[in-house]
């Protein structure tokens, strides 16, 4: 493989998240989480704080909720109204052919989001 090659592949983002992902996954699965667990916490700390202080990701949530318990959601766009100039969306988190949660916004991905979050409050309460 050519140097040029090799050093565009050392800098991409995607692939050094995915050999930071092989490597955790091979020290998981040789040591287990606990023995990795101080080193983890201390490698991605910024991250982890930035996370849990910062924007929340509704669908991304629900969809990480959902693969834990091998379902997957699908979202649905009820209705759409105002001028096209200041519209509101209304869409639908369907779970297992279930509407799930229902969210408003000024555009489809604000409406889905909202509607995550109710899904997901939903599954919180079952």
């Amino acid at each position: 493989m050519p140097a040029e090659e090799l050093e565009r592949l050392a800098e991409n983002r995607n692939v050094l998240a995915a050999l930071v992902e092989a490597a955790l996954g091979a020290l998981y699965l040789e040591h287990g989480f606990e023995v990795i667990r101080p080193a983890v916490l201390a490698a991605f700390a910024e991250r982890i704080e930035y996370t849990l202080t910062t924007y929340v990701d509704y669908k991304t949530e629900l969809q990480e909720e959902l693969a834990r318990r091998n379902l997957g959601v699908s979202y649905t766009v009820l209705e759409v109204d105002g001028p096209p100039h200041d519209r509101t969306f209304t869409c639908a988190a369907v779970i297992d052919g279930k509407e799930a949660g229902v969210g408003h916004g000024p555009s489809k991905k604000a409406a889905e989001q909202n509607a995550a979050r109710e899904a997901l409050a939903g599954l919180a309460a079952e």
